[in-house]
C-alpha cells in the first residue's frame, strides 16, 4: 500500500465523498473494499491464506454481528466455493465461528469477541508443543554441542521464551482492553 493510497483512504475530502459516504464522513464502501483488499495484501505477505484474508478483514470490516457464505461471496466478488474454503481454514485457527440458521441449510459465520486476543490464547499450546519438540531434537542431534543441536536449541528456548512471555502479554492486554472499554463507556455516558 503506497502513502498517497493510506493518505487518501485515512482522510477523505469532499472531492472523494461518493454515494456510499455520508456528508459528515461516514461510511465509504469503496474505501472499505479498499482496505480489506490491501490489508489481505499484508496478511499474505505475512504467509497467511489470501482468501482467508479477505475474509477475515470483510467479516471485521462488517457491522453486521455475523454474515453468510452468500454475503461474504457478494461482498467479495467471489464464489460460494473460495468462501467455504477460506471460512474452513478460519475456523480451522479459531477465527471464526460457525452458527446454523434454524430452518436452513445457512449457516452465519462469526468472529469470536476479541478475536487476536482468542486466537493467540488458543496459540500457546502451540507454541509449548514447538518448544518440547524441540527440545526432543536438540536430545536427538546429540546435543547443543553439535552445530545442529545448537540450532534447534535456539529454537525451543525462543519458543519457550515466547510461550511464557505471551501469559504476561495477555494480562496486559486484558487491563488495557478494559481500560480503553471503560474510558469509552464513560465518553459515552458523558456525551448523552
Amino acid at each position: 500500500m503506497t502513502t498517497e493510497t493510506t493518505r487518501g483512504a485515512a482522510r477523505p475530502t469532499e472531492r472523494d465523498q461518493g454515494p456510499d459516504q455520508s456528508p459528515d464522513g461516514g461510511r465509504d464502501e469503496e474505501k472499505v473494499r479498499l482496505f480489506v483488499e490491501h490489508m489481505a495484501m499484508v496478511f499474505e505477505n505475512w504467509g497467511f491464506p489470501r482468501m482467508a484474508a479477505r475474509v477475515l478483514l470483510t467479516m471485521m470490516a462488517a457491522d453486521e454481528e455475523s454474515l453468510t457464505a452468500g454475503d461474504l461471496a457478494e461482498r467479495l466478488g467471489v464464489s460460494a466455493a473460495a468462501i467455504s474454503g477460506a471460512v474452513r481454514y478460519l475456523q480451522h485457527i479459531g477465527m471464526l465461528s460457525r452458527e446454523p440458521v434454524p430452518g436452513s441449510r445457512t449457516h452465519r459465520y462469526r468472529l469470536p469477541d476479541d478475536v487476536w486476543y482468542e486466537t493467540s490464547i488458543n496459540k500457546r499450546g502451540a507454541l509449548a508443543n514447538v518448544a518440547a519438540l524441540a527440545d526432543e531434537g536438540v536430545r536427538s542431534l546429540g546435543g547443543p554441542d553439535t552445530p545442529s543441536g545448537r540450532r534447534m536449541e535456539q529454537m525451543r528456548d525462543f519458543y519457550t521464551f515466547i510461550d511464557e512471555a505471551l501469559d504476561d502479554l495477555m494480562k496486559k492486554w486484558k487491563a488495557e482492553r478494559n481500560a480503553k472499554a471503560e474510558g469509552r463507556a464513560r465518553a459515552r455516558r458523558s456525551q448523552g
